[in-house]
């Protein structure tokens, strides 16, 4: 399996790297773990090993979240981006876009948002 090995020599690795790779392997199986759980649930006939294989997914999903808030607390772009989207209530991907308008970033020549109420063709008063 490729992602559980390096993909440069060791040697020319930081160490930070290093740990950086080790808590997203980490991550990853916590990930897989929760999947399974999560599939041998849905799939159990017998309520009381339900219960059992959902407690062992929920202990995943604790882990999952320490390793993941590591990452954050070590990684200046995990950072800024958990940050920009976690915990948000607009849709996802418009998170994105409302972050490039702040920044300028709009995309040339775009049409402006259209005003609530209006059919977005502008003002006709000026013809």
């Amino acid at each position: 399996m490729s992602h559980e090995g390096y993909h440069e020599p060791v040697a020319l690795l930081s160490q930070s790297t290093i740990d950086l790779h080790r808590a997203l392997i980490s991550l990853q199986e916590e990930l897989e773990a929760i999947d399974w759980y999560q599939q041998r649930a849905d799939a159990c006939k017998d309520e009381s090993l339900k219960s059992v294989m959902l407690h062992n997914r929920n202990e995943e999903v604790e882990h999952a979240m320490m390793t993941l808030e590591w990452i954050r607390r070590n990684d200046p772009k995990f950072d800024e981006n958990a940050k920009l989207y976690l915990f948000k209530t607009v849709p996802i991907l418009e998170i994105e876009e409302q972050e490039k308008l702040k920044a300028g970033g709009g995309t040339p020549g775009a049409e402006a948002p259209a005003v609530q109420g209006s059919l977005g063709i502008g003002s006709l008063r000026s013809l």
